[in-house]
């Protein structure tokens, strides 16, 4: 007696007709209840795991409608084209101009991804970094990642605008607008203003903002130290006795 043969035509059409399929309903369509052989006939389709429901569901990447970031939906079931959970939140992070937060993750996959990110920086495939009091998300390449630093901590240092996607402005754009801001400001203002954004970043906050402001990183911490300790004076832009120092003419004897 020939063994039963089956084909992987019954899937393709069950996926066609539903968009997406479970591996029990794949089961009844190929009528053969052991895994393995579903697997082996889904094989040759070029089939899709989703990156929701723990990889529950199934589909054809030749059905897969993907936006702009690589991702599709069907039924609130979500597919990546990257795959996993696990990778699609890799290129994420490593190719996001400003790292993510957990929240933030969450809220672009679709889906919670605490285990993911734990999981993704205890295999280096992800850095972490304290930004604002919270763990924030960067690429592992050291280029990209101070680039996120830089970028994150500048939005997260002006209170005005705390988040650029409120405004649905561009990081660029939030920058130019900062660089703006304060060319308008004099001596004293840049100073203290540098001053006040340090102490918000915290540890590392002087030469961040001295990079970005293209100052001197003391002068960043003179501008915190005259804030911390109130050495402010109101009514002028330097110190008594600050700046350069009057020529003296002379005269001919």
């Amino acid at each position: 007696m020939r063994p039963l043969s089956y084909r992987s035509d019954a899937l393709r059409a069950l996926l066609l007709r539903n968009q997406i399929a479970t591996l029990d309903e794949m089961k009844q369509a190929l009528g053969n209840p052991v895994d393995v052989t579903v697997f082996r006939k889904l094989k040759p389709l070029d089939y899709l795991t989703s990156y929701s429901h723990r990889g529950r569901y199934y589909t054809l990447r030749e059905i897969a409608r993907f936006d702009d970031l690589g991702l599709w939906s069907q039924a609130d079931v979500w597919f990546s084209r990257s795959g996993t959970l696990l990778t699609t939140a890799e290129r994420f992070v490593n190719r996001s101009p400003r790292g993510f937060f957990a929240d933030e993750l969450a809220r672009a996959l679709h889906v919670e991804v605490p285990d993911a990110l734990h999981q993704l920086t205890q295999q280096r495939r992800v850095t972490r970094e304290m930004v604002s009091g919270r763990y924030l998300y960067t690429a592992t390449d050291r280029d990209i990642q101070r680039g996120q630093l830089l970028t994150r901590r500048t939005v997260e240092a002006v209170p005005t605008l705390p988040d650029a996607s409120v405004l649905a402005v561009s990081e660029e754009e939030l920058k130019a607008s900062i660089l703006l801001f304060y060319s308008l400001l004099d001596e004293r203002q840049r100073r203290l203003y540098a001053g006040l954004e340090s102490l918000k970043l915290g540890r590392g906050g002087d030469r961040q903002l001295a990079d970005f402001l293209d100052l001197d990183p003391h002068t960043v911490a003179r501008g915190r130290q005259q804030l911390l300790t109130q050495d402010v004076a109101v009514d002028r832009a330097r110190r008594t006795g600050g700046g350069r120092k009057p020529v003296e003419k002379k005269r001919p004897k």
